[in-house]
């Protein structure tokens, strides 16, 4: 199936960028079936992933009914980029599907620590391009059906889909008093964040505000299913009552190697604790960014621990198997096709 591609940026009125400047801005991507004489050409552009030939702005591949949408998260410090295998791969399953850039938490421009503190401020960003799929679907309305939408986030990404699904967080791993004396201060790309909290509700009015909304909820029941991939310690802040709620069929997956967000830590918690919920752990060695692309020779070059697989393990094959898995769960709506 050709791959269609387009790309934008909306505005969120309702909340100020980090800097107070604005309206707070949501880079979306959006990989859909194109007609099949359009001509799919190479992304140009370097990059750390490796990215399948695209027809840009093309028009959609005619179809019976319209194509579900599947929203993507990407994990913290990522991009939507980062979930190109799973978006391309669901087309050829018969989805179209939409990532963003969660502002401040993102590759695609300078990391804030607000982006990094404040992750509930990326649930909405998803919630927005639901309520406002005519300023991005333009001449393909009527080809993707929007309210037929699923959701699937990596790492943090795992956690602002979960807050979509019901959930609603206690607390943050990262405010001062939750510290464990010589645990981490901060995630891996950015490692100090803690020591930026306290300044921050000292000096920023929007982080303050942002700060408040903490504990609110961000059910969003437009998602009817979910794949949560590896989600991370973060997860560990949502109150048990809460997740209790979910009521969406959930498929929660996991490597047995994964050292940042240890499988029996973080997903078989999550897994125990929402009612719907499959839990796969992949053997073999598999590690957290399993489910980040195969990487460039760019990126082996300056990141090699993020494409370096255990001997054996082929990556492409297992994000075949993940796209089977959640295709699967969002063509029928049930963990049951999956369990």
């Amino acid at each position: 199936m050709k791959l269609g591609f387009r790309e934008g940026v909306l505005y969120d009125d309702q909340r100020p960028n980090w800097d107070a400047a604005g309206p707070r801005p949501v880079r979306w991507s959006l990989w859909y079936p194109a007609a099949d004489d359009v001509r799919e050409c190479d992304i140009q552009e370097r990059s750390w992933f490796r990215k399948a030939a695209v027809a840009r702005d093309a028009p959609i591949r005619p179809s019976g009914r319209p194509y579900p949408l599947v929203l993507l998260s990407h994990g913290t410090g990522g991009s939507a980029a980062g979930l190109e295998w799973l978006a391309r791969r669901l087309v050829d399953r018969g989805f179209a599907a939409l990532g963003v850039d969660h502002h401040g938490n993102t590759s695609n421009e300078p990391y804030r620590a607000e982006g990094f503190a404040c992750l509930w401020e990326r649930a909405p960003d998803l919630s927005l391009m639901l309520d406002r799929c005519d300023d991005w679907l333009g001449d393909l309305a009527g080809g993707i059906d929007a309210d037929r939408a699923f959701a699937a986030g990596f790492s943090a990404g795992a956690y602002s889909v979960t807050l979509l699904l019901g959930a609603i967080a206690q607390f943050s791993q990262f405010e001062p008093s939750r510290l464990k004396p010589g645990g981490p201060r901060g995630p891996r790309e950015f490692p100090d964040l803690a020591d930026h909290i306290p300044s921050l509700l000292r000096t920023s009015d929007v982080f303050r505000e942002s700060w408040s909304r903490m504990s609110r909820s961000y059910r969003d029941d437009r998602i009817t299913a979910a794949v949560l991939c590896a989600p991370g310690r973060s997860v560990l802040g949502f109150g048990e009552e809460s997740l209790k709620t979910v009521g969406a069929p959930t498929l929660i997956l996991v490597g047995d190697a994964d050292k940042a967000a240890p499988a029996e830590e973080c997903s078989s918690w999550l897994h125990h604790r929402l009612t719907r919920s499959v839990l796969k752990i992949f053997g073999g060695g598999f590690g957290h960014y399993v489910f980040v692309p195969e990487g460039t020779r760019l990126g082996l070059a300056f990141a090699a621990e993020l494409f370096t697989d255990p001997p054996g393990i082929k990556r492409a094959a297992v994000h075949d198997e993940i796209a089977d898995l959640s295709a699967a769960l969002f063509h029928h709506g049930d963990v049951g096709a999956i369990a």
